[in-house]
């Protein structure tokens, strides 16, 4: 007796479900070959003084070689707002500046892409300037997983440290280890002092008994 045609193409339909997905899957392997995570590394946080130069530092890490179709975009979050504006751009050695007023003629390009850097510098910078500095890199056919993030705080020259806290920190760990030394090494020359009087009194006290 004679499948119905119904019948036949039911169960012909998850054969063909699975060629199907078997073609997508080639297309996307296709599509993905070669292409892996491109990665941008900034610097947590900056501090500033007002009225100086500030160099925005933001380097990225890629399988594929920078070329022509590399790219570079700086934005900027001002402090206590949700809204973001492009102010910079870099593509194919040229620098296209927005027209966001706070930047007009401030940033220049302080990079080098065959070098993996895609930093810039801000001069003459001001309180309008605090906020948070967003560096995104483009290098087909890698993909951009997470742009940098700086926040970047614009100071009083007064409050600006001398030093940086990591090497004050350095500095102050050495000077309690080199204490500690000194101190160790001045009790066991004392204490070997000590011991040293303590054996002759016993050998002059032997000799006369």
């Amino acid at each position: 007796m004679a499948a119905p045609a119904g019948a036949g193409a039911l169960i012909a339909s998850p054969d063909r479900r699975r060629c199907l997905w078997s073609v997508l899957a080639a297309a996307l392997g296709l599509l993905t070959y070669g292409v892996s995570a491109l990665e941008v590394y900034t610097p947590k946080e900056i501090f500033v003084a007002n009225g100086t130069q500030g160099k925005l530092t933001c380097k990225f890490k890629s399988t594929n070689t920078t070329g022509t179709l590399t790219s570079v975009s700086w934005s900027f979050q001002p402090e206590g707002t949700d809204t973001t504006v492009s102010f910079f751009h870099y593509s194919q050695g040229q620098v296209y500046a927005g027209n966001y007023p706070p930047f007009k003629d401030r940033v220049s390009w302080a990079g080098d892409l065959d070098k993996k850097d895609a930093s810039i510098n801000i001069e003459n910078m001001q309180f309008i300037h605090n906020g948070t500095y967003i560096c995104d890199v483009k290098n087909p056919p890698d993909i951009v997983v997470q742009p940098g993030h700086i926040r970047l705080y614009v100071v009083e020259k007064e409050i600006l440290p001398a030093f940086p806290v990591w090497v004050v920190v350095g500095i102050v760990t050495a000077v309690v280890l080199g204490l500690t030394l000194l101190i160790t090494m001045i009790l066991a020359v004392v204490y070997r002092r000590r011991n040293s009087k303590r054996d002759y009194a016993g050998a002059q006290s032997y000799m006369r008994s």
